[in-house]
């Protein structure tokens, strides 16, 4: 048998490839909702949304139409319940109103508010935030962007009630959860905040719940309403005169 010689091997070795210069690519700035936007899609404030629109009638609020709305800017802010930061805010608990610039203020909590404000305003919310937390001395103040972190959809039209009763157990009477409520339950076994909104004299509710439940929701509201004739619309800019109307 013959030997082998230092330069020989039985098994060849292998050889390490050229090293190849990756080919620079684009950056891709655009924002993302964790609920696929239903074709055509598009870019809107720096959001990949859906451009499907609703037919006339029920987009007019004698249908029924859901909307992603994560793209609007959302800041959660925590303080003391009775003390100056809450005062500024000027919304108690279980209530939702819009301040003078159009942000909602969200009674989300004892002692906690959620801000909503236009797709790009969160520096907006964070400066404001800051300047409540200024003047309120000696007060334990936070808060915290969550745009990118929560999801937030809408639901409107005449049967948005009805909907919503199939899959959360609480009272959607006018009498006990009228315009401006806003409260915290379970919808579809998951923990939602429902805010009662409504658009232009029709009713209209914003959920907002957990980012990687977002998906899950939507779907499930689109299976309640199927027999309301629900249609998707997509995200469109809010109109100066109702900065958070769809």
């Amino acid at each position: 048998m013959s030997e082998l010689r230092p330069s020989e091997s039985r098994l060849s070795e292998p050889r390490l490839s050229e090293p190849r210069l990756s080919e620079p690519r684009a950056f891709d700035p655009t924002a993302r909702s964790p609920i696929a936007p239903a074709p055509p899609v598009i870019v809107l404030a720096g959001w990949q949304v859906s451009g499907r629109r609703a037919s006339a009638d029920t987009a007019g609020g004698t249908g029924l139409t859901i909307t992603d709305c994560t793209p609007l800017a959302k800041l959660q802010l925590r303080a003391p319940a009775d003390g100056q930061a809450a005062a500024a805010l000027g919304v108690r608990f279980g209530r939702a109103a819009r301040d003078p610039a159009g942000t909602l203020v969200v009674g989300s909590g004892p002692g906690e508010w959620l801000l909503l404000a236009p797709p790009g305003q969160a520096p907006d919310l964070d400066t404001r935030a800051a300047s409540i937390a200024e003047h309120a001395p000696g007060e334990h103040v936070t808060w915290v962007d969550l745009s990118h972190g929560r999801a937030l959809m809408r639901l409107t039209g005449s049967p948005a009630a009805s909907v919503l009763a199939r899959v959360c157990g609480i009272d959607l009477s006018d009498e006990i959860t009228p315009d401006g409520a806003a409260f915290r339950t379970s919808v579809a076994s998951l923990a939602t905040d429902i805010v009662r909104d409504d658009v232009s004299g029709a009713r209209s509710y914003l959920l907002h719940c957990e980012r990687s439940s977002g998906d899950y929701l939507f779907s499930a509201l689109l299976r309640a309403g199927a027999d309301f004739g629900i249609e998707i619309d997509g995200f469109r800019l809010p109109p100066a005169n109702r900065p958070l109307g769809i």
